[in-house]
């Protein structure tokens, strides 16, 4: 068994683990239909040069250094690159609109940025454009120089013009475990994202303890991940690459989830890190590929199902070993194939997961671990591992040197050292969150008769969609209740595809339109008039123009009535009670997903 080595800080593991793997392949893209690889030693040298441009053109320790690029090599490499140069990264997601790219220049003062390509840069520079700060623009793909008060580098000629030894940027890397490694923007309830600072103390407890569980429940043997989940988000960030890292393994980068499929089987992984919604998509392709093909195929799927869930209950009967054979032999290797052949496991996280879609995996052969955490946590706080009993309808027990207690109103709380230092120029929250060391999750949980975390409730208001991203209710709420036609919205879409909305039409406005129109105004009647949902919609678009893609309204229905204290969908202080109105309307608004 292999244990992860102590690190002081997550640029000095890179190194260590491109001294030991040198000329093996660790990045790989495809180019020209043709995987493509960049060996260790070759992704050291590129991030010791690219850290002494950095340097070079003025950057210093601590400066923050906003990253926006799709998942590729030059990702990681910049990444590292920013941190061995003393800087902070500040990950942002390719689907930000320029008004949340110039809230996170301004509120994390970067100086520089790199940016992929011209595409994202469109939207990217009227931001730089309009901030104070951020005038340094470096582009990875050859992109036209932008306005020339902006001080624009090509990310290539920079490694180029300052060449440098990895051992020497190793030599370099002084800083500290409790230095600031990364600022991660997350959306909070209040509606401006929030900046996690994750220290990269944070990440390498996560990655030791994450490697603790491939260890001892599977084995450390070289290791091959598929990346296809933003890097911009913590789970990825960690989970995806500096795991990774320090398993010493291979980083595919999927051409995208269209291609995720064939990727995997040309990849053959031997570790996944996925959210709910590609397993749920997965289960159902994998349901009509077989009932399509009917016959045999058909037939085993059934008896792999009822056997998994058997076996998962505990219930499995002598009677069942024929058939279990039969399944083991003829139909799980197919299964198996499809994923590579090699895959040791799929790790869930991100979101919450239906059960019922773990026992499908693990019925199919297929070891499926869900896991727990938050990006305040760097991110992992749990995952079920083999070794304490795989319970889908739990995230499993507390990784190692992991605190995690509930407390009496059974909020989950966490301490230790992936614990964040809390949240960038925000004491007031981070006092709301960190209390004597402990991180109040804002999940609601108990421990199980083997210690495994289960997750009962959510205290906050945090929509989490089925790809894992974090949405703020409320800041889609305000924008859409100050358009003259809205009086009152809730947002649904926790563990869904996107986002829906249940709407108070503004009653003056109403009584206008109709006028203006020749309605009589009859409420019930309006619901069912086009014109008058159409106008409503139109409102909801202008809103939509600048939220994110995640954010967008795509779908809503019309309110019976208003959100009133007599209905008991309002509190007395006025807020919104979001599980009365969702009682009421939930059948409705589930009914928009599938219209």
């Amino acid at each position: 068994m292999r244990k992860l080595e102590y690190f002081p800080n997550l640029v000095a593991m890179f190194f260590a683990r491109a001294r030991e793997k040198g000329d093996a392949p660790f990045l790989w893209a495809k180019q020209r239909g043709s995987w493509v690889s960049t060996s260790w030693s070759d992704a050291a040298e590129q991030v010791a040069s690219l850290a002494a441009g950095l340097k070079a053109i003025g950057l210093k320790p601590g400066d923050r250094v906003m990253l926006v690029s799709e998942n590729r090599p030059e990702w990681c490499i910049s990444d590292l690159a920013i941190m061995a140069a003393g800087c902070v990264t500040v990950p942002t997601y390719i689907t930000n609109t320029e008004r949340d790219h110039a809230h996170i220049i301004a509120d994390s003062g970067a100086c520089a940025i790199i940016v992929s390509t011209d595409k994202l840069a469109k939207t990217l520079l009227p931001a730089v454009l309009r901030s104070n700060q951020g005038q340094i623009v470096i582009g990875i793909d050859e992109m036209r120089a932008p306005s020339a008060s902006i001080d624009f580098h090509d990310w290539r000629k920079l490694i180029a013009d300052h060449p440098t030894s990895a051992d020497r940027a190793a030599g370099q890397a002084t800083f500290a475990r409790d230095d600031l490694a990364c600022i991660i923007y997350t959306s909070g309830t209040g509606g401006a994202p929030r900046g996690v600072m994750q220290h990269h103390g944070a990440i390498l407890h996560n990655v030791n303890g994450c490697c603790t569980v491939i260890s001892e429940d599977f084995g450390w043997d070289d290791e091959v991940f598929l990346s296809f989940l933003p890097l911009s988000h913590a789970y990825e960030h960690t989970g995806g690459q500096h795991f990774p890292i320090g398993l010493g393994a291979q980083i595919y980068y999927a051409e995208g989830l269209d291609k995720l499929a064939s990727n995997i089987e040309e990849v053959r992984p031997t570790i996944m890190v996925v959210v709910p919604r590609l397993f749920e998509v997965l289960r159902t392709r994998i349901s009509k590929a077989i009932e399509k093909q009917g016959g045999l195929g058909q037939k085993l799927l059934g008896q792999a199902l009822a056997i998994g869930a058997r076996q998962y209950e505990g219930r499995l009967r002598l009677i069942d070993r024929p058939t279990q054979l039969a399944v083991n032999t003829l139909f799980k290797p197919k299964i198996a194939k499809k994923f590579g052949g090699r895959l040791k496991a799929m790790v869930s996280g991100g979101a919450p997961l239906n059960p019922e879609i773990g026992i499908f995996f693990q019925s199919l052969g297929l070891t499926f671990l869900q896991g727990y955490g938050q990006t305040e946590a760097a991110p992992v706080i749990s995952c079920n591992r083999p070794s304490a009993g795989l319970r889908m309808e739990t995230v499993g027990p507390p990784l190692v040197e992991t605190e995690v207690r509930i407390a009496e109103d059974g909020e989950i709380l966490v301490r230790g050292e992936l614990v964040m230092h809390g949240y960038w120029r925000n004491e007031a929250e981070t006092a709301r969150v960190l209390k004597d060391g402990w991180l109040h999750t804002g999940d609601i949980g108990e421990f199980d008769a083997g210690g495994r975390i289960k997750i009962t409730d959510r205290k906050k208001d945090l929509i989490i969609n089925d790809k894992g991203d974090n949405v703020a209710p409320q800041k889609i709420e305000g924008m859409l209740t100050l358009q003259p036609e809205i009086v009152q919205a809730m947002i649904y879409g926790d563990r869904k595809p996107y986002m829906v909305a249940l709407i108070v039409p503004d009653p003056e406005w109403t009584q206008e339109w109709c006028a203006a129109n020749g309605d009589a105004c009859n409420f019930k009647r309006l619901h069912e008039n086009s014109e008058y949902r159409t106008a409503i919609g139109h409102a909801i678009e202008r809103v939509n123009k600048d939220l994110s893609v995640t954010e967008r309204v795509r779908r809503f229905i019309l309110a019976d009535e208003g959100f009133t204290i007599e209905n008991e969908q309002l509190t007395p202080s006025l807020k919104i009670r979001r599980h009365v109105i969702r009682h009421t309307y939930g059948d409705r608004l589930d009914a928009l997903y599938r219209g």
